[in-house]
């Protein structure tokens, strides 16, 4: 699916990845519209993207929110055509230990947020995308989620995580082939270790230590990197289906 035109959805998007995702996006011509909880980050964005950007407050967790944002999305561009999920949380706890067990709360949280939030906005966009008209190859949407290599690797403390993660990889094929006959793709993206905002509150020695277990290349990953196979993907009209790994060939140590 050619870029240029189009309506990307953006969960996530007032920062990391989201943000990367959502300048590369409108600097090859697609309209951006940012949903994240963080007003003023995404406000920011927006305008420095200019009129082919709107951002709408929107915690993914609460479907009228979703709807209203979905809604406001199609209002003001017309079409939805893409759908990049990147917001998410992650949460750290044993599955037991020294302080008892797992708050069950958190461990819900996770599955809300990372799992049920991301298929609400799922399921609400490519109802959206059934109505577009197909492109030469048949395409009316792509839909791109975001999972972690901890859906596979999931260390110490990162069971809620990990879960959630792989509930995401899980969700893919399903949904492709769901979604299959009107035309809309479904991928996966499994980032490894990538230095965004939940990096950023680790000092410097520990976040050069952590890029330094990445085989090659031997550094956290970049948002922009992210973004680059985000667009592949919208590009690429046989990439349904699929998860990859975006991880310079990392497999997560137990901790």
């Amino acid at each position: 699916m050619e870029m240029k035109g189009k309506t990307a959805v953006i969960t996530g998007g007032a920062s990391g990845l989201g943000e990367a995702v959502a300048e590369r996006f409108a600097g090859n011509g697609a309209n951006v519209v940012l949903i994240d909880i963080n007003e003023e980050k995404g406000e920011a964005l927006a305008s420095k993207l200019g009129e082919q950007a709107l951002f709408v407050k929107t915690n993914i967790v609460a479907t009228e929110e979703v709807k209203s944002a979905i809604e406001a999305a199609a209002e003001r561009f017309g079409h939805i055509d893409i759908l990049v999920n990147c917001a998410g949380i992650a949460p750290g706890a044993k599955v037991a230990g020294k302080k008892g067990p797992h708050d069950l709360g958190i461990f819900r949280r996770a599955v809300e947020v990372n799992l049920i939030g991301t298929f609400d906005v799922m399921r609400l966009a490519a109802e959206r995308m059934l109505q577009n008209t197909a492109n030469e190859d048949g395409e009316k949407g792509v839909i791109i989620n975001t999972a972690s290599a901890a859906a596979f690797d999931g260390q110490v403390g990162q069971a809620a995580y990990a879960a959630s993660k792989a509930a995401l990889v899980g969700l893919t094929l399903p949904a492709a082939r769901d979604l299959c006959e009107e035309g809309v793709r479904v991928c996966t993206i499994a980032p490894g270790l990538f230095d965004t905002p939940m990096m950023a509150g680790l000092p410097e020695p520990v976040r050069v230590g952590l890029g330094k277990t990445v085989p090659f290349p031997s550094r956290l990953g970049r948002p922009e990197e992210y973004a680059a196979l985000a667009q592949h993907i919208v590009e690429n009209p046989m990439l349904n289906g699929e998860t990859i790994r975006l991880d310079g060939a990392l497999r997560m140590a137990p901790k």
